[in-house]
């Protein structure tokens, strides 16, 4: 059989077209089980590199599980560690352990908060996912050009599909370093040859010690001449952000060297005129 190749740091043996988006799921839990079975192994390490976005989900009839698609902003997403799954864009923090062996994934209890959920639509979502992320499951990467997908198939007919976004660790090719940024409540006007008229956000590093307290004297205020991957400023909140900084190897001309990437929100607050 035929095979393409995942460039994306993908060393897989193997490879298998991705069913269309409008293909139904396989008619059995047999069926399904075995196509598993016959797809590539996963090597160590490879879920932790990308953010796993649900696609397509399936039950054994081929019917669409609706269930688990409340926001198409925010769709379901897995992120895998060392030796944690955790759930992003449910309505409650989800997570389990999980492990990988003979082409099964296994996922320990799912632990959750217990935060009320705004709408009926979000309840069930969590419901959804619990009922679906445990025990053991097939699993399997499948690739069409350079973007990963992998395949979730359990006993009873239902197959989950999750497209592969790289992680930033991925992208830069390095873990990146932790900082502190703060990031003042009003944006200032800043030069930029290309933009005029350009806000930047005014920002200054920051310094905590292992108990999360502040430590040290704070940078100078300077303006930032980039944006924060993942943060959207709101006039008016001052913050603290941790963020990943990474160095952008071989940046085009007149572009940041540096790249940050949002963590978290540390500290936010809202600041009077």
């Amino acid at each position: 059989m035929k095979c393409n190749t995942l460039s994306l740091l993908l060393a897989l043996a193997a490879c298998s077209q991705i069913p269309d988006a409008r293909s139904p799921a396989p008619s059995t839990s047999a069926s399904t089980a075995a196509a598993a079975s016959a797809l590539p192994a996963i090597e160590p390490g490879i879920l932790s590199q990308y953010h796993w976005q649900l696609s397509d989900a399936f039950d054994s009839k081929g019917m669409r599980i609706d269930a688990l698609f409340v926001s198409a902003e925010k769709p379901v997403q897995l992120e895998f560690s060392a030796d944690r799954l955790n759930v992003v864009n449910s309505c409650n923090n989800m997570g389990a352990s999980y492990s990988v062996k003979k082409g099964r994934l296994q996922i320990g209890q799912m632990v959750s908060t217990m935060m009320a959920c705004p709408d009926a639509a979000r309840a069930a979502l969590d419901e959804a996912i619990a009922q679906r992320l445990h025990g053991s499951l097939g699993v399997s990467l499948l690739a069409r050009g350079n973007t990963p997908r992998m395949q979730l198939a359990a006993d009873s007919g239902d197959t989950l599909t999750f497209t592969g976004v790289p992680t930033a660790q991925t992208r830069f090719g390095g873990p990146g370093e932790t900082t502190f940024l703060e990031v003042a409540a009003q944006a200032v006007q800043c030069q930029h040859p290309l933009v005029p008229d350009k806000q930047c956000l005014l920002v200054r590093e920051r310094r905590f010690d292992e108990q999360g307290l502040p430590t040290g004297t704070p940078g100078e205020w300077q303006p930032l001449y980039q944006d924060i991957e993942g943060y959207t400023h709101t006039p008016g909140i001052r913050e603290v952000l941790r963020v990943k900084r990474y160095t952008i190897k071989n940046p085009p001309a007149d572009a940041p060297a540096i790249a940050y990437v949002l963590d978290m929100v540390v500290e936010s607050e809202k600041v009077k005129n």
